[in-house]
């Protein structure tokens, strides 16, 4: 007997384990309860189920199943004429003393009922009513209350559930602002309709819309709004407090203003904001669960809007990235070094970018925020005896992220972007991937087309700077090589870079840091110089500037700009450069270059403080300079050396009185008023030098080898 029992109670509890899975599934009430009359019907084989509801103050049938003809007639009963047990806890044929004086235990005597029970549907405080079960026959129930009572339970849970749905259903009918959102309209019409259908479905006098931007931390206030309300522009909130603090009655209703939060996932969008009813009450909680349903879709159709900008901008981003990468291709095509592709990745990113050989010196870069003091530190990291992952730590700590750009087999160098890595998104990982590629390509293709390249500006340069040209046929198909006009008259120019801290520094290190500078120059000012030519040649670079393009003024801003370029660098250096003649044939740049060598030495040893010069503005520089050493220094003392020492001797300041009156070629009076002196004092003085030297001033043999000492002292006191 006690093994049966147990067998009825495993299988009822089996039973009841998936109807309760199948209730949870029902969308409307009439669903819930059919199922759980035929459920009762198949596994008890009872003689009737039935499902009564509370209505108001009575119990209504909702539904039957089974031979009820005799129990229904006792419907509707009221509830005061009943056992208020029914809607609180299972009841059964044998519970008199509870019952009491209840009509339909009564009934259910009189009618023929010998076994019968009931089982309430309770969720939380909601009591909807009870189930009965019954047997004209009588049938042992065993201990099993315990089991409908959950049961029970669930079923109940699965009509509030219905009901819900249904509620929810039924608002959206009456609802009609669904239509009007749409991811195809502007935010701005979806906020208007968002705020006139809250008003509308609150019956609220205004009502506003804030959408919350966490990475700044604060709500902003969305336009147009609706009624005449004042409304902050900016709520700036603190996530140490709750959003009550900032908005009123905030998920409360009973107030006469109400906010409600537009949530999806747990993460907030915004606050739908409503004040005073039109009829002069307080928003309930129908308000309350009307705004929710609004919120609820506008979270979806701003999440719908979020999710369809993101991949807008994933498709422009991905159309960018290929127009990006032919851009990047375009110019390696178009240019042999790496800076125009530097320049562009720093474009892309807005930030500074530097790439570095394999030895993690720094080529060329493009620097946004005045970071140079990076590039000094990188540049003083010995050659051979670098740690590559010491100086990309240093890299990282200055929130540079760094990446190798390899070619087939070696490492060709490193790309280095102040940018963290960690924040990079798949496409712009993809981009950098894209940059290291077209950069890897140059760095091999910069190298074949340099050696090519150098090899045959050489030979260029070998046959056109020469006294006698013998192959004017050859030399044209260079120039046509080079896209060089060499008909075209040109100024002829030689730049000299000399590196000013050469300790323990080897030759081919020396070339390095030349290269780098004079690639920084290339780059930062001479391409800004149309249809300039330039060419390495004897440990210079010769520059060819069409006449056009240049007249005299410009050559000091020209240097300058070199110099300032070359400072860039911060690799210590000192800048040069010698200017020949305008070239007005093939046959006349070996003149002009021989003139530009002559006056780059001259400027080098004799005017290294100007560091330019025009080989015709030197005048007798350019013959001096080749003097004998002796000699000249023989004759300057024979010449000046007396008054020299009589003017220091003396402290009477003679030396720069005489050399004035030779700049003025004995004008007395602008002689004066140059050095500031009365007439009558300044023949005094000259008076005086023709005393001491014993010569005539007047004569004008004497002021011209007076003159030629001057500018022999020049030049030995500029070495």
């Amino acid at each position: 007997m006690e093994d049966k029992r147990q067998k009825i109670i495993e299988r009822l509890e089996k039973h009841l384990r998936k109807t309760r899975r199948e209730l949870i599934k029902m969308d409307t009430e009439e669903e819930a309860i059919q199922f759980l009359i035929d459920s009762f019907i198949d596994e008890l084989y009872c003689d009737f189920v039935g499902v009564i509801l509370v209505q108001d103050d009575e119990f209504i049938p909702k539904a039957w199943e089974g031979d009820v003809s005799k129990v229904e007639t006792a419907f509707p009963l009221r509830r005061e004429n009943c056992s208020p047990k029914l809607v609180s806890q299972s009841l059964r044929y044998v519970d008199k003393d509870l019952l009491g004086q209840c009509q339909l235990s009564q009934h259910l005597e009189d009618v023929g009922v010998e076994t019968w029970f009931t089982v309430p549907l309770l969720d939380g405080e909601n009591k909807f009513g009870f189930c009965i079960i019954g047997f004209y026959t009588y049938i042992p129930l065993l201990d099993m209350y315990h089991i409908f009572d959950e049961f029970g339970q669930d079923v109940a849970v699965a009509i509030s559930m219905a009901r819900q749905k249904n509620k929810q259903l039924k608002e959206l009918k009456e609802i009609d602002w669904v239509q009007y959102f749409s991811i195809n309209k502007s935010l701005e019409e979806s906020i208007r309709e968002f705020t006139l259908r809250a008003a509308n479905v609150t019956n609220a006098s205004s009502a506003c819309f804030y959408l919350y931007n966490e990475k700044a931390g604060y709500f902003k206030l969305q336009t147009p709004t609706f009624g005449d309300a004042f409304f902050n522009e900016i709520i700036n909130v603190s996530q140490q407090n709750k959003l009550g603090t900032y908005f009123s009655n905030f998920e409360q209703s009973g107030g006469n203003e109400l906010t409600v939060p537009v949530v999806i996932d747990l993460e907030i969008l915004g606050v739908l904001y409503v004040s005073n009813k039109k009829d002069g009450m307080f928003f309930t909680n129908d308000d309350q669960y009307a705004l929710r349903l609004l919120t609820d879709h506008v979270a979806i159709l701003l999440e719908n809007t979020r999710l369809y900008n993101k991949e807008k901008e994933q498709r422009n981003r991905l159309t960018y990235l290929l127009d990006y990468q032919q851009a990047l291709v375009k110019e390696t095509v178009r240019h042999d070094d790496l800076y125009g592709v530097t320049m562009m990745i720093s474009e892309l990113f807005q930030q500074s970018v530097i790439l570095l050989d394999r030895f993690l010196q720094p080529i060329t870069w493009e620097i946004v925020n005045n970071e140079l003091t990076i590039l000094e530190h990188l540049k003083q990291v010995d050659h051979y005896q670098i740690n590559a992952p010491d100086v990309i730590h240093f890299l990282e700590e200055k929130q540079f992220s760094v990446w190798s750009i390899n070619g087939v087999n070696d490492l060709l160098g490193y790309l280095a972007i102040k940018v963290d890595k960690e924040t990079l998104d798949e496409l712009d990982q993809l981009m950098i991937t894209v940059a290291r590629n077209v950069c890897s390509i140059q760095f091999i293709k910069q190298k074949l087309v340099i050696d090519a390249n150098e090899q045959a500006k050489e030979t260029f340069m070998d046959q056109l700077l020469v006294k006698n040209i013998s192959d004017k046929d050859r030399l044209l198909q260079y120039a046509n090589l080079f896209q060089w006009d060499i008909y075209e008259p040109h100024w002829v120019a030689t730049l000299a870079i000399e590196i000013t801290e050469k300790t323990e520094m080897n030759l081919l290190e020396q070339i390095t840091q030349k290269e780098t500078i004079w690639d920084h120059i290339l780059h930062r000012e001479l391409v800004q110089v149309n249809q300039l030519f330039s060419a390495p040649y004897h440990e210079h670079v010769v520059l060819f500037i069409p006449e056009k393009q240049f007249n005299i003024e410009r050559w000091n801003a020209f240097y300058q700009a070199i110099r300032k370029a070359a400072s860039e660098t911060e690799i210590p250096c000192q800048t040069y450069l010698g200017i020949g003649h305008v070239a007005t044939s093939i046959d006349a740049y070996y003149t002009s270059y021989q003139q530009s060598l002559q006056a780059l030495n001259i400027v080098k040893n004799r005017l290294s403080s100007k560091g330019y010069a025009r080989f015709e503005e030197l005048g007798s520089y350019t013959i001096l300079h080749r003097l004998d050493e002796n000699i000249t220094t023989l004759f300057m003392e024979d010449q000046l050396g007396v008054i020299r020492a009589y003017s220091e001797e003396n402290n009477v300041d003679l030396w720069h009185t005489l050399r004035a009156y030779l700049q003025y070629n004995g004008n007395v009076k602008r002689t004066a008023e140059k050095l500031f002196m009365h007439r009558s004092t300044l023949i005094y003085r000259l008076e005086k030098i023709e005393e001491i030297l014993d010569v005539d001033l007047s004569n004008a043999e004497t002021r011209f080898d007076l003159m030629m000492a001057y500018k022999l002292y020049d030049m030995k006191e500029n070495q």
